[in-house]
């Protein structure tokens, strides 16, 4: 197995790095680098470059308008946006519902959302997890009953929906039938949240952000069309959408790049001269190493047509707990002046008073974030068991 890239590759990496140092704008670069906040327009101005280009879906087929990018190139494109400051692109549209319905929706239903969803210019949102329902995802209980004109009445709740108060459409998993085990009756409708009933309401989080909400449907109509495959075979499109959630998570090229301002911040502080941070640092860079080495597994399985490991548990479980061991050394590093939660702090041009050097302000408020890490997209507990019966059986 060869986990060097090729010289095409690396002449597409720098194509790639230079295209997005043309495009990429520098205060939105800057935002990211110091972990400041982003809000809608910034991230859908981002999306909408990309879109231009073709490559907001940069995973995509051709025959869909995407690039057409092996897995190798796909991987390269992620890593040359991450290091160099790129919003992370909201995984909801071109990442997740996308790939449902290129592989179960209609032609007509392609031909509908895709273009949207490439273009940056519609926002989705997930409609997944529910109170009492989020790593059991198979016991949804919002249910979509069928009308006399063929239309479902959406009723009930989601819970956890990120960045729903920005979201033109929201995919979901809804309860069809209750008559035999609970993963034989779950449907996948795609909903406009503009419909009459649908109830947004934030719920803040420790870092004082308005992330995630709760989404109320109170006799929702939904149309026919919306269903994406056959009613009652939800799950089916659930667990092929899940895999590329989870191993989105893994996110190894972001991981690189905090790991670099983690550097930066214990430089600043004087910890790389205390020998017991820095073997924490190099602890952490050899798990980053060993993740982008299993992501190139699977990228050199892929290339070569051999089938890949089905890794997306474990890439899920590794690179979460990443997020959150370098988000702790960042507070770690900062010392006293990275305690104060200090939410004016996440804003771009920040003047207020605080103490400390200005890049530990926003300390606190990462560290409480990334606190949902291993439990989002199936908790990490769940993960180990789902890996153990695979590898067990």
């Amino acid at each position: 197995m060869d986990l060097n890239f090729t010289a095409e590759e690396l002449s597409f990496r720098a194509q790639i790095r230079q295209w997005v140092a043309e495009n990429l704008p520098p205060d939105i670069s800057a935002k990211v680098q110091q972990a400041q906040r982003l809000d809608k327009s910034d991230m859908q101005r981002w999306a909408r470059i990309l879109g231009k280009q073709g490559w907001h879906g940069w995973a995509w087929p051709k025959q869909f308008g995407g690039p057409g990018w092996n897995a190798v190139q796909r991987h390269l494109f992620e890593e040359e946006c991450a290091l160099a400051g790129a919003p992370r692109i909201v995984p909801f549209g071109p990442v997740m519902v996308a790939p449902v319905i290129m592989a179960f929706g209609t032609p007509e239903q392609q031909q509908r959302f895709l273009p949207g969803i490439m273009s940056g210019e519609v926002w989705w949102s997930q409609g997944y997890s529910e109170p009492g329902s989020g790593s059991d995802l198979a016991s949804v209980k919002c249910k979509a009953e069928r009308q006399a004109n063929g239309s479902f009445l959406v009723n009930g709740q989601k819970a956890w929906t990120t960045l729903g108060q920005y979201g033109d459409w929201i995919f979901c998993l809804v309860r069809t039938d209750s008559s035999g085990k609970p993963q034989t009756g779950i449907s996948f409708l795609l909903i406009d949240m503009k419909s009459p009933g649908v109830t947004v309401r934030p719920i803040i989080m420790l870092d004082g952000e308005h992330e995630v909400n709760e989404v109320f449907f109170d006799n929702v109509e939904v149309p026919a069309e919306n269903l994406i495959g056959e009613e009652n075979k939800g799950w089916t499109y659930a667990k092929y959408l899940l895999a590329h959630e989870r191993t989105n998570i893994a996110d190894v090229n972001r991981a690189k790049r905090e790991l670099e301002r983690l550097k930066r911040i214990a430089k600043a502080e004087g910890l790389l001269d205390d020998m017991r941070f820095r073997d924490q640092v190099a602890l952490l860079e050899v798990d980053i190493v060993a993740l982008e080495m299993m992501v190139l597994r699977v990228l050199s399985a892929e290339k070569s047509g051999r089938q890949s490991l089905d890794v997306a548990g474990l890439l899920k479980i590794r690179g979460s707990e990443i997020q959150q061991r370098y988000a702790e050394l960042m507070m770690l590093a900062g010392g006293p002046y990275s305690l104060p939660l200090i939410h004016e702090a996440m804003e771009a041009g920040w003047q207020g008073d605080h103490v400390g050097a200005a890049y530990c302000a926003p300390l606190a408020s990462h560290y409480f974030n990334t606190r949902k890490t291993t439990i989002y997209g199936g908790s990490n507990e769940v993960q180990r068991n789902i890996v153990a019966q695979t590898v067990l059986g």
